[in-house]
């Protein structure tokens, strides 16, 4: 039974830090009274409360120590409410903290908008130098955490809430990508991107009802990364891009600039505010997000897609 995603990043912190003893844990009241990492390291596990911004100026100081630390809070709260200190400390100074961010996208869910995330991931791109992670499944953010232990400079992972997938089966790249052939013998025309855990549910669903099309899992979503994924993308004819995220400043968005000749589409959230409560669920499908959407939206553009590859052709 796979673990949600954020359960796993505080297991597998917790494990990495009894032999890496500059591993430092922030949280900002989320950590509940028995969290692993407070219960195996309680000198090294600090409680921030709900002051973002601090704790990215907290964990700057500790940094510039020699301390590794992770902070983890809400992704709005950590994106929105310490966009200054992420600009500044992350970005400009290049610290080396690691930031992990559940509940983006609308996994709130009835927690509503104040507790919703659609814009992440066009804030944190703007800032150079941060490298950025949406691992699916409990196997690759296992992975995440220990490539941001291991690896100096700062980092943003963002997660669902309570959602548990068993990680993709594929071929897993250095560059954070996991490719996926389509099950036909025709060359592929189109290529479906996913990023995030509810989207790349959604483009597993639809592979899984016979749409025949590629499929590239992206884990890694900064600039570095997307780059290394055009260069994959660039022989397709369309590119979908399937995210839990608003279109402007999204994968979609970064893709289309580095793929000039592909017709890159975007399958998202919209530009309208979540004004359902419900279940995480309820709400992307109040947005218009389901995997029966997704589905449909892919069967339009596989006729297309097959057409411009023909007339390419001649």
């Amino acid at each position: 039974m796979s673990l949600a995603g954020r359960i796993a990043y505080r297991e597998e912190l917790t494990r990495l830090a009894v032999d890496d003893a500059a591993i430092v844990c922030l949280e900002g009241d989320l950590g509940g009274a028995k969290h692993p990492f407070q219960s195996a390291h309680p000198d090294r596990f600090f409680n921030l409360g709900i002051a973002e911004a601090a704790a990215i100026d907290c964990a700057t100081a500790l940094a510039f120590n020699g301390l590794t630390p992770f902070f983890s809070t809400f992704a709005p709260f950590a994106v929105l409410r310490a966009a200054e200190s992420m600009k500044l400390s992350m970005g400009y100074m290049a610290a080396n903290i690691k930031v992990v961010a559940p509940y983006a996208g609308v996994a709130g869910g009835w927690f509503g908008t104040t507790h919703h995330c659609l814009e992440d991931l066009a804030i944190v791109q703007s800032f150079p130098g941060i490298r950025i992670l949406a691992p699916y499944g409990e196997e690759e953010t296992r992975d995440a955490v220990r490539l941001m232990a291991e690896t100096p400079g700062p980092f943003y992972m963002r997660l669902g809430r309570n959602g548990a997938y068993a990680s993709l089966d594929g071929e897993r790249d250095r560059h954070g990508i996991v490719w996926q052939a389509a099950s036909g013998s025709a060359a592929p025309t189109l290529a479906v991107v996913s990023a995030g855990e509810m989207a790349t549910a959604a483009v597993l669903a639809a592979r899984e009802q016979g749409a025949e099309f590629a499929h590239a899992h992206l884990w890694r979503l900064d600039s570095e990364a997307l780059a290394q994924a055009a260069a994959g993308l660039a022989g397709f004819d369309a590119v979908l891009v399937a995210e839990e995220h608003r279109a402007q400043g999204g994968i979609g968005s970064a893709l289309a600039l580095l793929l000039p000749e592909v017709r890159v589409h975007s399958f998202n959230c919209g530009e309208g505010w979540p004004g359902v409560g419900g279940s995480h669920e309820e709400v992307l499908a109040s947005l218009g997000f389901t995997s029966e959407s997704l589905r449909q939206r892919i069967e339009q553009l596989l006729p297309a897609a097959a057409r411009r590859a023909g007339d390419l052709s001649h």
